[in-house]
């Protein structure tokens, strides 16, 4: 049976997550349910547009991504059910697929059209999971909806270049659990404008002049220990998922803090990158 995913902003407080999860085992007992996470910012389309794509490459194709954020129906947030790069998603039109779709041609994109929905305060447990418990018994997304051509944009997510090529102005967009902060400034953004130049990045206060591709490489381990860079400083590297990243080695936002609270980021504060 396919794999059903869950991505939420529902955090693990109160009951949502437990009863999406008691409904599909209702109606498939055998199951399969993974979290990706519940602690999306609430709302935060572009957090979860950021999660989505750097998740679902990791699961088999055919798994099922059911997507709780924003999810209320309007007339301008209508359900969908897209099928791309191997996948199912169920969400809202709100273009939290934006950063899968705008790089892979969705192969089916339908509005969906279940009969006798409930129309409460509650559509990811009453039309989503419906939809995902019918995909993963084998259903086609031709009897839960019908074509649909509109499919949302990400809006504001992509980083900008001016000065005649040469200034990069991105935002960020995430900050993970050791207060990292990530950029939407892509790798093959960055090189495409480099064009071999030196740089330097800039994020309020701070100038950094190297990317890094691993967080250790800040530390030269030719020099004795007392002279090297290490636990505290600040960083810049290409994380997994090859965006620009500022990070403080060895960070702890319980204790030393992070890059989040040591460099004063949050989320859509710009970060740019000048060549020289």
């Amino acid at each position: 049976m396919a794999i059903i995913t869950l991505t939420t902003d529902f955090g693990l407080k109160d009951y949502f997550v437990g009863t999406l999860k008691g409904t599909i085992y209702k109606e498939l007992p055998d199951a399969k349910i993974v979290d990706i996470s519940h602690n999306i910012s609430p709302f935060n389309i572009q957090e979860c547009a950021y999660i989505l794509e750097n998740s679902y490459k990791s699961f088999p194709d055919g798994t099922i991504h059911i997507v709780g954020v924003d999810a209320e129906p309007t007339p301008e947030n209508q359900h969908i059910a897209v099928f791309v790069d191997g996948h199912y998603f169920i969400t809202a039109n709100n273009g939290v697929i934006g950063l899968i779709t705008s790089e892979i041609k969705p192969e089916k994109v339908v509005e969906i059209k279940i009969p006798n929905p409930d129309h409460g305060s509650f559509p990811v447990r009453d039309v989503f999971v419906k939809v995902a418990c019918h995909i993963a018994r084998g259903g086609t997304l031709e009897v839960v909806g019908k074509d649909f051509d509109e499919l949302r944009d990400l809006r504001g997510f992509s980083p900008s270049v001016t000065d005649n090529g040469n200034k990069i102005s991105g935002s960020v967009i995430y900050i993970d659990n050791y207060g990292n902060v990530v950029t939407n400034i892509h790798k093959n953004f960055f090189e495409a404008y480099r064009k071999g130049r030196s740089y330097e990045l800039s994020a309020r206060t701070t100038k950094i002049k190297q990317i890094h591709h691993t967080y250790s490489d800040i530390i030269n381990f030719d020099i004795e220990k007392s002279k090297r860079k290490g636990a505290g400083d600040v960083l810049a590297i290409f994380n997994s998922a090859n965006y620009v990243e500022l990070a403080i080695y060895k960070s702890d936002l319980n204790t030393v803090g992070g890059a989040s609270t040591l460099l004063g980021l949050d989320y859509r504060d710009t970060v740019t990158i000048n060549f020289i």
